[in-house]
């Protein structure tokens, strides 16, 4: 079992930074691939970010290139996401998610161990 806690959301100017955690405990292997998905108000959850727990492998949303930096620090067993020029659009819930295969996936379904999520809000 894989237990996930996010932290760091919060308000935040457009064009400011934030960086979200996720904190993972239980049976997280080298193999797992962490990712982070997003939900905004009245829309479907959407997939932002994923990367290799052993790291060398990251994908992203085209929405969030270039502005978004995914990243982990096994040591800590702890995913980072690092927003920045942050969008009013950027504005939702953001979760953290685990699967257990060695390929990344953009579907939530494809990720069985969810966080409780964390709010972002980027005003304008």
């Amino acid at each position: 079992q894989v237990q996930l806690v996010e932290s760091g959301g919060g308000l935040v100017q457009a064009g400011g930074s934030l960086r979200l955690s996720c904190a993972a405990s239980g049976r997280i292997f080298s193999g797992y691939f962490m990712g982070w998905f997003r939900q905004a108000p009245g829309k479907e959850r959407e997939f932002v970010a994923a990367i290799r727990w052993s790291g060398g492998s990251t994908a992203y949303a085209d929405s969030v290139k270039g502005r978004f930096t995914i990243s982990r620090d096994n040591a800590k067993n702890t995913v980072y996401l690092q927003m920045n020029s942050l969008k009013s659009e950027d504005t939702a819930v953001y979760y953290c998610a685990a699967r257990d295969t060695i390929s990344a996936s953009v579907y939530e379904y494809a990720y069985p161990y969810w966080g409780q999520g964390t709010q972002v809000t980027v005003s304008s």
